[in-house]
Formats: C-alpha cells, sequence, structure tokens
C-alpha cells in the first residue's frame, strides 16, 4: 500500500535573523528580497510545485510583514492594470495565496526547531507533512522537495535532505550514520547534532527539507532539551531510525544556498543573477569587471 500523499508544508519562520542586522530589526529575515523575489517566496513556490496546498507557517513577534506578503494588494493591481503592465500584473499575483492556505502558529518561545515543529502538530493532524526552511534556498531544474514527494511516494517513512559537506564544516549541520544505499537514498542507522570532525559518522549533512511522519511529532511531545539547550529536530529523527528504521537521507540534484548567513545569501544573488536571461547580459560582464578591478588590486 503507498503512503498518504504529502499535502502539507511547515515553515518555521519564527527566528529573529540577528545575522542580518540591522536589516532584519524591522523586516522579517524571511522577506529579505534575493533578486526580486523574498526567500519565503522562494520556498513557497517551491512547495507548490511539490503537490502541498496547506501552509502552515510557525511565527513570532514582529512577522506581520510575511502575513501581509501573501495578502491580496488590490490598490498595487489596479495602478498596473490601469497602466497596462499585464507582466508585473502577473509576478504579483503569483505570491496571492487563496483565503485559508495559510495558517499562523506562534511559537512564543525560542526553544528550537522541534519544539516550533511541535507548535503546529494540531494543524499537521495524522498525516505526512513537509517542513522547509526558508534560509536554504535550491537552485534545480526540479525543485527539490519535489524531487524528495516522488522518492517518498516509494518508499515511505521520513525523509530529508542530504547533501556531503567538508568535514572541517561537519559541526555545523545534523549529520546521517549510513547503514545502506541505494542511488539517491540512503538508509539512516541514525543521526547526530553538529558531532566534532572527530565524532561525525559521515559527510552526509542534513540541509533544510524533510518529509515526516506524525511519529516525529510523539517523539518531540516526549523530548528533552537537547544541544543549545533547545528541543532538537534532529534527536525526534534519530529515535525512529533506531526504533522503526525508517529514516533516509536523500541526494537531491541541485545548488544549495545557506541564505542564513552572509555569504551565502550574497553567493546565491550572483548565482541567480546570473541565471536570469533579463539581467545575465549586463550583469555578467559587471562582475567580470569587479573581479578584475580585484585582482588587480592584489
Amino acid at each position: 500500500m503507498p503512503p498518504p500523499p504529502v499535502r502539507k508544508a511547515v515553515f518555521p519562520v519564527a527566528g529573529l535573523g540577528t545575522r542580518f542586522l540591522p536589516a532584519t530589526k524591522s523586516v522579517p529575515k524571511e522577506i529579505l528580497t534575493l533578486v526580486d523575489r523574498p526567500l519565503i517566496q522562494y520556498a513557497i513556490d517551491e512547495a507548490r510545485e511539490a503537490g502541498i496546498t496547506e501552509f502552515i507557517f510557525v511565527t513570532s513577534r514582529g512577522k506581520s510583514a510575511l502575513e501581509d506578503y501573501f495578502d491580496l494588494a488590490p490598490e498595487i493591481e489596479r495602478k498596473l492594470m490601469k497602466a497596462g503592465k499585464q507582466d508585473l500584473l502577473h509576478q504579483l499575483r503569483a505570491t496571492n495565496m487563496p483565503s485559508g492556505a495559510i495558517a499562523y502558529v506562534r511559537q512564543n518561545q525560542p526553544l528550537g526547531l522541534g519544539h516550533a515543529i511541535s507548535c503546529a502538530r494540531h494543524l499537521i493532524g495524522d498525516e505526512p507533512f513537509a517542513v522547509i526552511l526558508p534560509d536554504d534556498v535550491i537552485a534545480a531544474q526540479t525543485p527539490c522537495l519535489k524531487q524528495m514527494v516522488d522518492a517518498h511516494a516509494k518508499t515511505g517513512g521520513n525523509m530529508m535532505a542530504v547533501m556531503d559537506v567538508p568535514k572541517s564544516r561537519i559541526s555545523s549541520y545534523g549529520v546521517i550514520d549510513p547503514a545502506s544505499e541505494d542511488g539517491d537514498i540512503i538508509l539512516a542507522r541514525g543521526l547526530v547534532e553538529k558531532p566534532t570532525t572527530e565524532a561525525a559518522p559521515s559527510t552526509l549533512a542534513v540541509i533544510g527539507r524533510y518529509i515526516l511522519t506524525p511519529a516525529i511529532l510523539s517523539n518531540l511531545d516526549r523530548a528533552e532539551r537537547g544541544a543549545g539547550g533547545e528541543i532538537q529536530l534532529t534527536d525526534a529523527i534519530a529515535k525512529e531510525a533506531v526504533e522503526a528504521g525508517n529514516v533516509r537521507g536523500f541526494r537531491f540534484d541541485g545548488i544549495r544556498f545557506d541564505c542564513g548567513s552572509k555569504i551565502g545569501f550574497l553567493q546565491a544573488t550572483v548565482a541567480f543573477g546570473l541565471s536570469r536571461p533579463d539581467l545575465a547580459p549586463d550583469f555578467a560582464p559587471f562582475l567580470a569587471g569587479v573581479t578584475g578591478m580585484s585582482i588587480a588590486a592584489e
């Protein structure tokens, strides 16, 4: 019997974005613009293309701009329509979400990713669900979550997007302890949150895309605080790996940008700018010139 379809996605967006201060003093990090779309729009678009129909935002104080962004903007639409700017009108309407498609819950204490997911449990119910971290922007011909949904339809269970990272950076990630591999799918015997280089069981790091079973929510209910004094999602998944043997990593096809860091955001801006036919003809020569000036300065 095939697993139930993945219809719901949770977006943990309660973080303060302190690495982008002072910009995030008044603007939620998820609204920061990558070329001409905010980070949260990339995440929503990816979820839509994967077949997600219900969107759950876990927010905190100061995040009202997120709610406004996905609402209708009739005044702007009227002006664009009057000016005959149909292309811009189409782009604007693509950001609108149907009434009731997005639900918002508050995480009133910063107790970690696991706690944020558990805040949404009454909206998730008893079915598999996706988790998307908007900080992780993935450039891919087939969206990362769509790749995972297709793979999950064959395997069921819990699935996480993974990528190989250098050993020198492994302590910044949750890491899979692989038991076996079948193409892009890696069966995990366990997970370790932010291990030392010496203790890491592999170089397969978990990044911000998950498909999870309701059992994870039960594990989170019983979870004690882990690394950093927070309730770790990794710990709840690791419990399933040991007890149920149904946790898998998925090597996705694409390039991941860590837009939670300044350097990652800059890298993504350059990469996405160069991928745009309307921008690349002017942007590429500019970058080449800047690079040339930098080399000359050295």
